[in-house]
């Protein structure tokens, strides 16, 4: 009673502990495929980290089923994915084959990508993936439905952070993954609501000249009131 009691202080005084940039740590986990290290399981790909509360859950079901549909697309970004909660290696299997029955799809036989068991929530404190609001019957906090996009670099490219009640959208985090890769490469940014294939953004800290050498494509810029040529867009390169 006295370890539960000190764990459940230490997990509800945790504060988050990855920002942008930040070398998202190497840890070693129990997986459904295993024991893995996060930066060898990851090798030279994009990876993206993602909780969720609990298994045997309706809206975590149907989120990790549509992650599991879009996985060929993950892959095809050369994106590798993994995800997490605070349940047994036991229960990710069971409710795996929950989540493929709920797809109704023949075509993927097996789940297509290592759960994590969290079950003493040392990551998740780590990580800062408790939701302080959802607490199991002894009280203690869930995992929340964090989505953490890991560069090459093994840096933190991207967070994201849904309570409970909101299913996450991964249609967007493909979207999301498709401005990062681009941006990656090119000095452009990718402004509301792109999609592969429309223009993109000029940043303002490209000179007009190096610009119009930079883009040959051509920039357009937007007149504004205030006169200043912040808005200027090139087809996406």
């Amino acid at each position: 009673m006295k370890s539960c009691s000190a764990l459940r202080q230490r997990v509800q005084s945790a504060m988050p502990g990855l920002l942008l940039g930040d070398v998202v740590p190497d840890f070693e986990a129990e997986t459904t495929i295993g024991p893995i290290r996060l930066h060898e399981f990851l090798g030279e790909s994009w990876g993206i980290l993602f909780s969720h509360p609990r298994d045997y859950t309706p809206v975590c079901t149907t989120e990790l089923g549509r992650a599991a549909t879009l996985s060929p697309e993950f892959a095809k970004r050369n994106v590798k994915m993994i995800a997490l909660s605070i349940d047994s290696i036991e229960e990710h299997h069971g409710w795996s084959k929950d989540i493929l029955a709920y797809n109704n799809d023949e075509t993927v036989p097996e789940f297509p990508f290592p759960i994590i068991a969290d079950e003493k929530r040392e990551l998740a404190v780590e990580l800062g993936m408790l939701d302080p609001v959802e607490k199991d019957q002894s009280g203690m906090p869930l995992t929340a439905r964090c989505v953490f996009i890991i560069g090459p670099d093994k840096k933190l490219k991207l967070s994201l952070l849904y309570p409970a009640t909101t299913g996450r959208n991964f249609d967007e985090i493909l979207r999301v993954i498709d401005s990062l890769q681009l941006t990656a490469q090119k000095r452009v940014a990718t402004p509301v609501d792109w999609k592969p294939g429309d223009r993109v953004m000029v940043p303002p800290s490209i000179p007009e000249e190096e610009a119009k050498c930079m883009f040959p494509a051509g920039v357009y810029t937007k007149e504004l009131p205030s006169e200043k040529k912040y808005l200027r867009y090139t087809p996406q390169p």
